[in-house]
């Protein structure tokens, strides 16, 4: 059986919703996934044509949520548009979704790259999409939209560019995922309103994948090989600030490139740091490499 998407798509024209739903769920078998109830309820919910408030713990996979909805609209010949604040999870997702999907269906659209941005499938960032939706709106060949770090909706700069879309794209069907969401029901009522699209939240309280925390006042490097001696590799780490991430990155590539006698042991990848560490152990339904992350608020999602 295929491990991408792309390969089951339905070969009939206009497939139905429970055949889709058959081959998506075909997909999570193939890749040895067993879905946790909050990705059940949500993805069941989303092939009912319903609007979905995605409110659950990082390491839920939120993301194995988003993929449903991107298949559902590809193969139904609808256009699906993934964004969220950070043009580094963009780019991400972006390289991500052409795996699943190949490239000819998934376009990037951020203020650095345009790659194939008319495409069925979009990534790009909420001001893309804000713009977007200004110029064109109910004529915008926008049919679905996945909303990923949707709590940047209260940001007091950026906060317009989540709203605008909502109230301007009476044609879309909304995927609005986040960690840190609180009381949902004025979204419930409003995107009802604004779409006509009965809307359901589904959340959960409970972490699939246990974080371990562990404060230290060691620097950087030794913190790293402190996780690495412990086996607890590859390491995710994460910066407040891009200079501050490039300092990092040259210091720990001037280790890496050391004579032998002084070279430390640097396996895996590093990106980017503060001192609070945070450990992803091994899930059955994440990314499976055992991730740690160095942040106390790190903004991606590691298994997923």
């Amino acid at each position: 059986m295929s491990t991408l998407l792309r390969d089951l798509l339905p070969r009939e024209v206009a497939p139905g919703n429970d055949v889709l739903l058959g081959a998506f769920l075909d997909y999570v078998e193939a890749q040895r996934l067993r879905l946790y109830p909050a990705q059940e309820s949500a993805i069941l919910e989303l092939f009912e044509e319903k609007n979905v408030i995605l409110s659950t713990p990082t390491g839920s996979g939120k993301t194995l949520v988003a993929a449903a909805l991107h298949f559902k609209a590809l193969a139904q010949g609808r256009r699906s548009v993934y964004t969220c604040p950070i043009k580094a999870l963009v780019n991400e997702k972006w390289a991500a979704l052409c795996r699943e999907f190949g490239p000819e269906n998934v376009g990037l659209s951020t203020g650095d790259a345009s790659v194939n941005r008319d495409a069925p499938i979009l990534c790009c960032t909420a001001e893309i999409l804000a713009n977007i939706a200004l110029r064109e709106g109910a004529r915008a060949k926008v049919d679905e939209v996945v909303m990923d770090e949707f709590h940047y909706y209260a940001d007091r700069d950026r906060g317009v560019a989540w709203q605008t879309p909502l109230l301007t794209l009476p044609q879309t069907r909304f995927l609005l995922m986040s960690a840190t969401l609180g009381e949902t029901t004025f979204f419930e009522e409003e995107l009802t309103r604004l779409n006509g699209r009965p809307t359901v939240t589904v959340a959960s309280v409970e972490r699939p994948v246990p974080l371990e925390y562990r404060y230290s006042e060691l620097a950087l490097a030794q913190t790293l090989e402190t996780l690495v001696a412990e086996g607890k590799i590859p390491v995710y780490v994460v910066h407040f600030t891009q200079l501050e991430a490039a300092q990092s990155a040259q210091d720990l590539r001037a280790s890496m490139s050391a004579p032998a006698r002084r070279r430390r042991p640097w396996p895996g990848r590093w990106k980017g740091s503060s001192s609070a560490a945070r450990t992803v152990p091994r899930s059955g339904n994440g990314c499976g490499t055992g991730s740690a992350c160095i942040t106390p608020a790190c903004s991606r999602n590691i298994a997923c």
